[in-house]
């Protein structure tokens, strides 16, 4: 259970998985808002711990290379101060396979060591690992061996005093192994750039492996709001067109030159992309892999999602409608999303919807046709039995909207009872609204965020 770290972020090319993976550019989680005189009083401690890392035995006899293991402790409430951290690392399954060098905050005891965290964050933007443990392939270990780092945690805090991590439940695999390793230099994310500036990205890939790569591919997929990618002979470049995913460009370049470990590589020119007047929360994927099927022995750090973001807006809107009907009637009433610009905007790493729009049903009517994004709810928001006859509906759009998108959604709906000047609320939210209200803060213009639904 590694919350924090259970894999790398989302590649943008990967399709479907760009729709459902949680995310990149709304890198913010989303809690459930809490009301202030009844506050939550629950609390859990978890260990963020690496999946699995992969370690490789010497060059040529040499000593094998070290790799670095960041591992913390953090909890889930904020109305709680939680100190005295202790963290229970067991290595006892490592024996022949690898070996350990403690960081200073751990004091070592037989097979493993116990690391003091005096202050434990809550989970979000300010969290950071506090414990760091170098581990290598141990001398004379086979490619292939594999054990098991194993960890437990209390902390002084919470609703009782105390706090103690999911027993058994956290880990960390290693395995020895023999093979390129392809790493990415870390690229800096770029933050207020302006429509129509142009961007150099530094790219450095090095071979950490032992062994060398003989041949190599560079993958890149920038974002609809990235423009004139560098081009290069080397590769060949697509274009999508936004039908079913995300508009993006995609470049695949294929080199020949062989990486021998400690090799580097960079491009023949520097990598440029500019911000289009459309931009706004940018997504640049690189991504190596080692040419003729070798298979790299680190996926970690051959990949990386550079955010770039630009000083722009998105203005929505929402339009309502004005029906007639006699009583039995039923009429069709439409309701209207649109991105104004002048920029698109994506939820490309989580694939949430852009918004909802929210329709809550006029007084003496009932909705009997229902748009096929639009889900029942009560008022309140939660689950409704029935997709006819709901008192309220929430229909999302795409995780993406271009910079003049337009939806329409159709109801049918029935007038009941003929009351003059009914109305009903139509509204647009952030999805996931009933955790909390949170405006677009991209949107210059919340006054026509909402309308209304008139009949008669």
């Amino acid at each position: 259970m590694n919350l924090l770290s259970a894999g790398r972020p989302v590649r943008l090319g990967s399709g479907a998985a760009v729709a459902v993976a949680a995310g990149l550019l709304t890198a913010g989680l989303a809690v459930p808002a809490s009301a202030a005189d009844d506050p939550p009083q629950s609390d859990q401690l978890w260990i963020n711990t690496p999946y699995e890392q992969t370690l490789p035995t010497g060059t040529d006899g040499g000593r094998p290379q070290s790799r670095t293991l960041g591992v913390g402790l953090y909890h889930d409430n904020d109305n709680f101060t939680v100190t005295d951290g202790r963290l229970a690392v067991d290595v006892s399954d490592l024996a022949g396979v690898a070996e350990v060098t403690w960081s200073d905050n751990c004091t070592p005891g037989g097979a493993g060591a116990v690391c003091d965290i005096p202050v434990v964050p809550t989970i979000g933007s300010d969290y950071e690992d506090q414990v760091f443990l170098t581990v290598r392939a141990a001398d004379g270990a086979e490619v292939g061996a594999r054990g098991r780092i194993t960890y437990e945690a209390t902390a002084t805090g919470g609703p009782d005093g105390t706090l103690t991590a999911p027993h058994e439940s956290f880990d960390t695999t290693l395995t020895v192994g023999a093979g390129p390793d392809l790493a990415i230099d870390p690229v800096a994310d770029i933050e207020k750039g302006l429509p129509g500036d142009e961007r150099t990205i530094p790219f450095k890939v090095t071979n950490n492996g032992n062994e060398s790569a003989n041949g190599f591919t560079v993958e890149l997929y920038a974002s609809y709001g990235l423009t004139d990618l560098t081009r290069y002979d080397a590769c060949t470049y697509t274009t999508t067109d936004g039908d079913d995913y995300a508009p993006s460009t995609r470049a695949t370049c294929t080199f020949d030159q062989v990486l021998a470990p400690g090799d580097s590589f960079e491009l023949p020119e520097p990598l440029t992309v500019r911000l289009a007047p459309h931009a706004l929360n940018e997504r640049l994927d690189i991504d190596v892999e080692p040419g003729g099927g070798a298979q790299d022995i680190d996926s970690q750090n051959d990949y990386v999602a550079l955010q770039i973001g630009a000083e722009n807006t998105a203005d929505f809107s929402v339009t309502g409608d004005a029906v007639s009907a006699a009583a039995g009637e039923t009429v069709t009433a439409e309701l209207t999303f649109e991105n104004n610009g002048p920029a698109w905007f994506g939820n490309l790493g989580s694939g949430d919807p852009v918004a909802e729009v929210r329709l809550v049903v006029p007084e003496g009517t009932t909705v009997t046709g229902v748009p096929s994004a639009c889900s029942p709810r009560t008022l309140e928001g939660g689950y409704h039995p029935k997709r006819t006859g709901a008192p309220r509906y929430d229909c999302d759009l795409r995780y993406w909207v271009l910079e003049d998108t337009r939806r329409t959604f159709a109801f049918s709906v029935r007038v009941d009872t003929v009351t003059p000047g009914a109305t009903g609320a139509v509204s647009i939210h952030p999805p996931f609204g009933e955790f909390g209200e949170y405006p677009f803060g991209f949107d210059p213009d919340l006054t026509n965020n909402t309308a209304v639904l008139a009949v008669n």
